[in-house]
């Protein structure tokens, strides 16, 4: 397992560390380019293949311009961060999905209007939530959700084409994941300015035409959702816990269920609070991997202890366990449905 996060709150030059098994131990901060000191964004680690078979992990950060960096040996060398194009973007890129054809992907990330045109403006003004960002003209900045694709292997990536946006929400930072039969790709999305649930959208041609975007459940609503299949076929998703009405609220949180139950509204089997984070909404950017049998390891950074500054700690488990928890509790822990009191 390789890892990689900034110095910094979300930028800063990037640390690398190595896990040989499973995420149990690791090893020392490794020696990196020199490129990945100027990284300003979250870097994010994606593994692809070509049509020939090739394997890399590829890493993408910076907001303008967007930049990659490519290791072909499993991270035992890396390349520097090299420009992918005239564009950039907020949290690139949150997921890289497998298309049908071999050595094509899909990337998604989203931009409110600073870094898709050309770089960041300086002059905006921050009042306080994502919709009062203000461009240079005075007008508020609107956020769109971007899809960029590949035809070879991740190496190269065409231009953005915007997959969604509503008027009156913040669409960010898209978590996707493929249906059990193939056929459908959901992306679940944040929404920043907070007066919604999240949000999901969906396509089933491979990313070329997209469904409307239409409210989650509660007990979905959050940020940065990653999704992995158990090997029964049920779905965790971590993210970070922004449900308007909820115990774990601001807490690094995961839910289990079924792939069905995402694209049908439902609220899914059940939610757990992963670890309680002591300082606002401040945590849980997390990564998820599945090990061959079937022990989930979760990663995240947040504030795990009053007062002190934040660390990044990995969470390990399995389904079962969590049953066997779950099958202890009474049923009124899922977040209370929304009213139009709230």
């Amino acid at each position: 397992m390789l890892i990689v996060y900034p110095k910094g709150h979300g930028r800063g030059p990037i640390v690398y560390k190595r896990s040989t098994d499973g995420g149990k131990t690791w090893s020392k901060r490794l020696p990196t380019q020199k490129s990945w000191e100027t990284s300003l964004e979250v870097p994010t680690l994606h593994r692809v293949v070509d049509a020939q078979g090739k394997k890399r992990v590829i890493m993408f950060s910076r907001l303008y311009p967007l930049r990659m960096a490519v290791t072909e040996d499993d991270g035992a060398t890396w390349g520097e961060l090299q420009k992918v194009g005239n564009f950039g973007g907020l949290v690139t890129m949150a997921s890289v999905v497998a298309l049908k054809q071999p050595g094509h992907y899909m990337a998604l990330f989203h931009d409110d209007g600073r870094f898709i045109i050309g770089g960041d403006q300086p002059k905006y003004t921050v009042k306080g939530i994502a919709t009062e960002h203000r461009s240079p003209a005075g007008k508020p900045w609107r956020f769109w959700i971007y899809q960029i694709r590949s035809t070879d292997g991740g190496l190269t990536w065409s231009v953005p084409s915007p997959i969604a946006m509503l008027p009156d929400a913040c669409l960010s930072e898209p978590g996707a994941v493929r249906s059990p039969d193939g056929n459908e790709i959901a992306v679940l999305l944040r929404e920043n300015s907070r007066k919604y649930y999240s949000f999901l959208v969906t396509t089933k041609d491979e990313g070329l035409s997209w469904s409307l975007p239409r409210e989650l459940p509660a007990a979905l609503t959050g940020d940065r959702h990653t999704a992995k299949y158990a090997p029964d076929g049920r779905l965790f998703v971590s993210f970070r816990d922004t449900t308007h009405v909820s115990p774990t609220k601001g807490d690094w949180v995961a839910w289990v269920g079924k792939y069905e139950d995402i694209t049908a509204g439902r609220e899914g089997q059940y939610r757990l609070r992963l670890m309680d984070n002591t300082k606002g909404f401040d945590c849980a950017y997390p990564a998820v991997e599945v090990l061959p049998d079937g022990t989930i390891v979760t990663t995240t950074y947040g504030h795990w202890q009053r007062g002190e500054k934040p660390y990044i700690v990995s969470v390990r488990l399995k389904l079962d366990e969590l049953d066997a928890k779950a099958a202890t509790l009474p049923n009124d822990f899922r977040p209370n449905k929304r009213n139009d009191n709230e």
